[in-house]
């Protein structure tokens, strides 16, 4: 397949571009720089609203990864630049597919479920309504901003990603490793996640099955707590984790931030995908951990 993916410097597309390349795809980055352009680089400015249509036609597929990291105290400006380095680029790819000739027949935007909002032990599928709060808020309108008649459109929702070179996991590793890890508040809280190597796989999956439609929960069948979490990272580096985080001091650091993410409860649950027929290498945490942790990898 010919492949366009936005967000490609980002750890996610860091790894997604390499993979594409190894299963046979013909993969097209777009880049927000004009200077010496590679072969198959593609200029774009979404703020600018800058696509040429010309460079966009005849590809199967456009997979968009745009977004700015949510890990920063959420001042109003952060906030807007979160919602809105999400919302352009996929609005811009959307009407840019609206002048082409040809174009893809599917369009991976990538969502969170972030979606879902606290929601204490509930368990949460596609069909569950959105929450309460600023990630929700953005998750809506950042799927809504990649609604298009003119292909099939795939919100993969995306739990944390474990991946001890970026995201979550590559920032707690230096604590846990240094027997600084702990709990974070009551450590009750559900956290929904997937492997890195599982992503890249439902990727691929979701291109070759046309069945796959509309938002998915991108996690394993195996939400865990924080607790769950904190101990078995601490168990597979022989490492105390006796310095728990209380819930006012993450407050305290980072503001409505830690409410939204590190204090926030979220059981998701990929009941789209196991339906579709999706084979996770990496379900447990304790494999995946294991794989992530491996001089191997």
């Amino acid at each position: 397949m010919r492949i366009a993916v936005s967000g490609a410097p980002g750890f996610i597309g860091k790894a997604l571009v390499p993979f594409l390349h190894s299963r046979g795809h013909e993969v097209s980055v777009l880049v927000r720089s004009d200077k010496d352009l590679c072969t198959h680089e593609i200029n774009w400015d979404p703020p600018e609203g800058y696509l040429p249509p010309e460079k966009m036609e005849n590809f199967d597929a456009v997979i968009n990864l745009s977004g700015r990291s949510i890990s920063a105290y959420w001042t109003n400006k952060v906030k807007e630049e979160i919602l809105t380095s999400r919302v352009e680029p996929a609005q811009l790819l959307v009407k840019t597919f609206a002048k082409l000739k040809n174009p893809p027949k599917t369009f991976i935007s990538v969502s969170a479920v972030g979606y879902y909002g606290n929601r204490a032990s509930q368990d949460l599928t596609e069909q569950s309504s959105k929450g309460q709060g600023f990630l929700p808020d953005v998750c809506e309108a950042w799927e809504a901003a990649s609604a298009t008649p003119i292909c099939r459109v795939v919100n993969p929702r995306l739990g944390v990603v474990l991946d001890k070179s970026g995201g979550a996991l590559a920032k707690m590793l230096p604590l846990f490793k240094l027997g600084l890890g702990g709990v974070i508040a009551s450590g009750k809280q559900w956290m929904s996640w997937i492997a890195l190597p599982d992503l890249l796989e439902l990727f691929e999956f979701i291109l070759k099955n046309e069945t796959v439609k509309g938002p998915i929960n991108a996690v394993t069948p195996h939400p865990i707590t924080n607790r769950t979490f904190t101990k078995t990272l601490g168990a597979l580096l022989h490492r105390p984790t006796i310095f728990p985080l209380p819930d006012f001091l993450a407050r305290f650091l980072l503001g409505q931030m830690a409410d939204e993410t590190l204090l926030s409860s979220t059981k998701a649950l990929p009941e789209a995908l196991l339906a579709a027929g999706f084979a996770f290498k990496y379900p447990e945490l304790k494999q995946a951990l294991e794989s992530e942790l491996s001089e191997k990898r």
